[in-house]
């Protein structure tokens, strides 16, 4: 069994991948070729934004937004405890320091409660200056931005919606990647839609905005390659990925994320009487990055976790450490609330194997051990 099974989705598109791959090799364009233009294109509509530009990958993204704002030291950048690495590595980098905020247990995403403590934290300080909050659509779901939207309104915050795992999701019809100021999301293999290498994109309704970050993504580049009227980064998608792409993203809408759900619905069938599955609110669709529950504690989770490693059926932590604990922080003033939700979740979540192509027996299988192990 594949914890995201990326070989039987190549047997599934391997016509149309293969014969997109070869066109793309045979015209020999393989940097900013038509695919990428076209890619950004139908990438905007599908998410409902007015731009779409392409990058290297989906650390990029986020460093070209926060360079877009010209967010740097002295600036405070509200980032969910709850999340991988980037979502906080890019905020540091720029010279700003990022606050990490708790999260929802339901959810797994950024706790507006815990957000507002943590602002009301940094300006009673009077250090720093609160520029944005960099909202994550953890796991496939998007964050709760009917309440989020409201706090960076009032406190004159950006919100950079973090999709890298939410591509796909929606709230009442509006996708992913359109919640914020500016949105991004990764290519990486194992996401929602993931290309076969390493690529991002960056979306956003402001026509200045774009302009600017296609400046940042190739140089700081100007009229032409040669006039660099600023700095900026060398991100470009390859062609070869953007024709990877393509096939994918159309069959990501005609029914993948349909099948992806149908398996989550199956999931939650078999398991919700034993664990605490994940839930979706009315109104939200999940693109279910990950299908993640929730364990009675630490010792629960590996014992549950070695049983199914013995039937050989693969499964991963996300996240064994919260952002607050990572050495890489430890001589940043990062924390300004209370992150006990963060440090409980990092002990007893466990995520199972989950794809479009996961078949019904399989998903039995994992419930049937998990099972076992629970009663």
């Amino acid at each position: 069994m594949e914890f995201r099974d990326l070989k039987k989705q190549y047997t599934q598109l391997k016509t149309d991948l293969d014969a997109s791959i070869q066109k793309a090799l045979l015209e020999a364009n393989y940097i900013s070729g038509p695919q990428v233009t076209e890619l950004e294109r139908q990438l905007a509509a599908y998410v409902g934004v007015k731009h779409c530009i392409t990058c290297a990958n989906g650390t990029d993204a986020l460093s070209l937004a926060v360079m877009a704002w010209g967010i740097g030291a002295g600036d405070a950048v509200f980032v969910p405890d709850f999340t991988f690495f980037s979502t906080g590595e890019i905020v540091s980098f720029t010279g700003a320091t990022p606050i990490f905020v708790d999260v929802e247990e339901d959810s797994f995403n950024i706790s507006p409660d815990s957000l507002t403590e943590a602002i009301e934290a940094v300006l009673a300080e009077g250090r720093l200056i609160p520029r944005a909050v960099i909202t994550v659509d953890l796991f496939g779901q998007p964050a709760d931005y009917n309440r989020i939207r409201p706090i960076a309104e009032k406190y004159h915050l950006k919100i950079l919606e973090d999709a890298a795992q939410g591509f796909g999701g929606a709230i009442c019809g509006k996708k992913a990647c359109s919640f914020g100021e500016i949105a991004t999301t990764s290519f990486f293999p194992a996401k929602p839609l993931g290309c076969y290498g390493d690529g991002g994109a960056v979306f956003t309704d402001d026509d200045a905005l774009a302009e600017l970050i296609r400046s940042l993504r190739i140089h700081g580049k100007g009229t032409d390659k040669y006039d660099n009227v600023r700095i900026g980064l060398n991100s470009r998608l390859d062609t070869i990925q953007a024709a990877v792409l393509l096939v994918k993203l159309k069959a990501f809408a005609e029914y993948e994320l349909q099948a992806v759900n149908e398996a989550a619905g199956r999931y939650t069938k078999l398991l919700a009487h034993l664990v605490k599955a994940p839930a979706v609110p009315e109104g939200y669709v999940s693109s279910w990055a990950q299908y993640s529950i929730l364990l009675k504690d630490q010792q629960q989770r590996e014992h549950i976790q070695s049983a199914l490693k013995a039937a050989n059926i693969p499964s991963m932590i996300y996240y064994r450490k919260p952002m607050h604990s990572q050495k890489a922080f430890a001589k940043t003033d990062c924390v300004k609330c209370d992150l006990s939700v963060t440090t409980s979740l990092c002990q007893r979540v466990l995520s199972l194997p989950m794809h479009p192509y996961l078949e019904e027996e399989e998903q039995r299988a994992v419930a049937e051990i998990i099972q076992k192990q629970v009663l």
